[in-house]
């Protein structure tokens, strides 16, 4: 009776097929990327909904520089190659003013959420060493201190009224200055108030200061720092990665 129960009852392995020892195994199904025409087309409608204005400054931009490129063909008795020149750097030039506008349309809207100060560090290009996560925060207010680290030296970027999130920006500065007492601290308070800078400029003041420290001492800086670990619990309702602009999608690549 065992037997013939055992034998009525088939497993899932029985079930499935069985491969033979040359075949070969299947291949999973690949996960279909949308084409970057689809891409471009996405970011194109997503700045059209917070910039009316994109679609006629790229067709201003291409018709200028296509006009510009007839005008020079036709004085040099050639339009033809003009045109043929004058079309790809139009196409070009719309582009351009598309990847413009579709990061600032990025940065609109995400702007006085949490984390938004977190997402203006990671459109630094190489060179910077930054944090998903503040370094500081205040969780009744939500009040947090974003840090960077690069030739520059240390950025501490504030997000949250001035007078409100010094105390967290004091503290996080003093606590560096014991163990980096060489390396210069900067501190950028992001926001639309008086001294602010807008989230969306953030990136740009850090790019503009001045150098001071080797590849290496960045390095070095990072591991001394991440040496002391990090001494708070991140409080609900701050999550960079939700307020994260993508630039890949911005540029359209």
């Amino acid at each position: 009776m065992a037997n013939s129960s055992d034998s009525s009852t088939s497993s899932p392995a029985s079930d499935a097929p069985k491969r033979g020892f040359f075949s070969r195994k299947p291949k999973a199904a690949k996960v279909k990327k949308p084409s970057r025409l689809k891409q471009i087309g996405e970011v194109f409608q997503m700045t059209r909904r917070h910039d009316p204005m994109v679609p006629w400054l790229m067709l201003l931009a291409f018709l200028g520089v296509v006009a510009v490129s007839f005008v020079v063909g036709y004085l040099l008795d050639n339009w033809i190659t003009g045109l043929i020149i004058g079309i790809p750097l139009g196409i070009l030039a719309a582009t351009l003013i598309l990847s413009r506008r579709a990061e600032r349309a990025a940065f609109a809207q995400i702007e006085n959420q949490p984390g938004a100060s977190g997402a203006a560090l990671g459109t630094l290009k190489r060179g910077w060493i930054t944090e998903d996560q503040p370094v500081a925060v205040n969780p009744r207010t939500q009040d947090a201190v974003f840090r960077a680290i690069g030739r520059p030296g240390v950025v501490l970027v504030s997000e949250g009224p001035s007078s409100r999130v010094k105390p967290l920006v004091d503290a996080e500065r003093k606590r560096l200055a014991r163990i980096l007492p060489n390396v210069t601290i900067h501190v950028i308070e992001s926001g639309r108030g008086e001294g602010q800078v807008p989230i969306s400029q953030v990136a740009k003041k850090m790019t503009k200061l001045k150098n001071e420290l080797t590849k290496l001492e960045v390095n070095t800086v990072s591991k001394r720092i991440s040496s002391l670990g990090s001494r708070l619990p991140i409080p609900k309702g701050i999550d960079p990665y939700k307020a994260r602009p993508d630039r890949k999608a911005a540029r359209g690549r």
